[in-house]
């Protein structure tokens, strides 16, 4: 049969500019680390801008591609515009977005604060649509094609047990409706919008959680792998394949869609 790409081909980023929000570290760094090993520049948003300096200057002595570090708000719309311009200037264009930045926060509902709540549907949610946002402007006004992908979570389906955390669901779940929204109405401007749904991964930040509960962290990351089908917690690369595919041009006839990468826990 003729005419059929070859299937590497189709998962090579060269020439392609990645931008990464929360790249600093955790299931960002790794996913921004896979970009940077299939060819794609990368340039990485995140608070942590020390941080974040450190993780491009490894990935680019590591993969040979060049990169950039920007300390940004996600949720100030004008530091957002700024900054995606600025990455457009350096890189030469924007192709990938991956919106890895995100924040929670566990506490029973009953007690959970306005202010707290407001913060992580702030950073989680508004957060990813002004990124979103200023991605796809600059797609539409350049004509190029691209790919926004939006971190949602095994947590926008289920409730999370034993660890309460309502408003963070609610927000992955308000993240994979809004990836769904702008996927349709993107489309026609030749950009696909997916999500991915990480469930329970080892990160620095399931560290702390669970640290932080003593005898209970114990028992409750017990839970986590026991409620899990294939019986531990994810490692952050498990999402590097995923992450390429979806920004890849293996996945041009992907939209509106999510993988979810939970190690079955949905599917029980």
């Amino acid at each position: 049969m003729t005419g059929s790409p070859n299937v590497v081909s189709l998962l090579s980023l060269k020439d392609k500019v990645a931008v990464v929000t929360g790249g600093a570290r955790g299931l960002g760094f790794e996913m921004m680390c896979a970009l940077a090993e299939s060819g794609a520049q990368v340039a990485c948003i995140d608070l942590l801008a020390e941080t974040g300096a450190e993780a491009i200057a490894q990935i680019e002595k590591e993969n040979k591609v060049k990169g950039s570090s920007w300390g940004c708000d996600v949720t100030n719309e004008e530091e957002v515009a700024m900054v995606f311009n600025q990455i457009a200037e350096r890189h030469g264009g924007i192709d990938i977005l991956v919106t890895a930045a995100g924040i929670n926060k566990t506490c029973p509902a009953a007690d959970y604060s306005a202010k707290d709540f407001r913060k992580i549907f702030d950073v989680n949610v508004t957060g990813t649509f002004l990124c979103a946002q200023a991605a796809a402007k600059y797609m539409m006004e350049t004509g190029r094609r691209g790919s926004i992908i939006t971190i949602a979570s095994m947590s926008a389906h289920i409730t999370n047990r034993p660890q309460p955390h309502a408003p963070y669901n609610a927000t992955k779940a308000a993240v994979l409706q809004l990836t769904k929204s702008i996927a349709c109405e993107w489309a026609p401007h030749g950009i696909r919008c997916t999500a991915i749904s990480p469930g329970y991964f080892d990160t620095e930040m399931n560290r702390t959680i669970l640290a932080q509960q003593g005898e209970e962290g114990v028992k409750m990351r017990e839970t986590w792998e026991t409620e899990t089908p294939v019986g531990r917690l994810g490692t952050p690369h498990e999402l590097k394949g995923v992450v390429v595919f979806l920004a890849s041009d293996a996945s041009s006839f992907c939209t509106g869609t999510e993988i979810v990468v939970d190690g079955g826990y949905t599917a029980w």
